[in-house]
Order: C-alpha cells, then structure tokens, then sequence
C-alpha cells in the first residue's frame, strides 16, 4: 500500500512541475510577435513603407543610386544602411529619439521631418537638424539570403553596435 502511494504521490509530483513550467513559458503568440520577416525584393526605391515590429513602426526605405553615393560620401552615413543582395535599405524605428513621435518621410527632399519640435533626418535616420539627440533607432535584425528577420541579432547588427552606428 505505501508502495503504490509513493508512486502515485510522485505521478503528481512530476505532473505539477509540468504544469508549473509550462505556465512560465511565454505563450506561442508572444514568442511569434518578437520576430517579423520582411522579403526586401518587395520594397521600390524612395519609397517608405512602415511595417510592424512588436507594436512599433519600423521604416523602411529602399535606397536609390544617389542616396546610396550620398551616405557614402559622407562615411558615416553609410553604415546605417542595411545590405541585402546589391541593393541597401534604411530600416528604422520610425520614432523621433527625441520624444517619440512619429516623424514623415518627403521623397522629393529625402528627408525626414518631425512635425512636434521640427527635427529632422537625412534618408539614412541621421539627425541633420536638432533636437533629437541621435538618429532613428536601428531594431535587432539578421539578413537571411533576401529576407530580414527583425528581432533577431544577425553578424550585421552586432558590427553596427559594436562601431556605435546604434544602441
């Protein structure tokens, strides 16, 4: 009799560990909003397109010819864009840093504007007029053949924070 009510006791046991841990897992739908794949062969050039990452606005922004000789003149500029096959691509928070408002994109100046207290950004998410602090927020993203996958930390990413180009 105690035999079979230490097994039963310990049947329980495990039973309720299960369920224990599987209460702290984070559920399937918060797992899938933390990554957000985009297939960049769908974007035009100097045209912004605002997708969603875990509730925020992420712009993106497929680079022309003379964008791309524009942020490499200036050197530092040209870090900030994100390579993937032979074209490069703004990918931003589109979040002013300043006090988070949502800045808009004019294709004929390729610039950004933030209409709360007038700062502005080149087509690369650098500050060119103050007072946001720095320029537009680069997400975690890995580049995965013609897809980036936001939230995920790729080689790309990692070189962009170690050389301080984002936070």
């Amino acid at each position: 009799m105690g035999a079979a009510f230490g097994a039963v006791a310990g049947v329980g046991a495990v039973a309720s560990l299960y369920a224990m841990k599987r209460s702290w897992d984070p559920l399937p739908s918060v797992k899938a909003a933390g990554f957000t794949t985009l297939d960049m062969s769908a974007y035009k050039e100097n045209e912004l397109i605002t997708e969603k990452w875990r509730g925020k606005p992420i712009f993106v922004l497929k680079q022309s010819a003379d964008m791309v000789e524009l942020a490499k003149k200036s050197g530092k500029d040209i870090q900030r864009l994100i390579k993937v096959g032979d074209a490069y691509y703004m990918v931003c928070l589109g979040l002013c840093t300043h006090l988070g408002c949502i800045p808009g994109y004019d294709p004929s100046s390729k610039s950004f504007l933030c209409a709360c207290h007038g700062g502005m950004y080149d087509s690369t998410g650098m500050v060119t007029k103050a007072p946001p602090p720095r320029g537009l927020d680069i997400p975690p993203f890995k580049v995965d053949g013609n897809k980036l996958v936001l939230g995920e930390k790729g080689p790309e990413f990692t070189a962009m924070k170690e050389n301080g180009v984002t936070l």
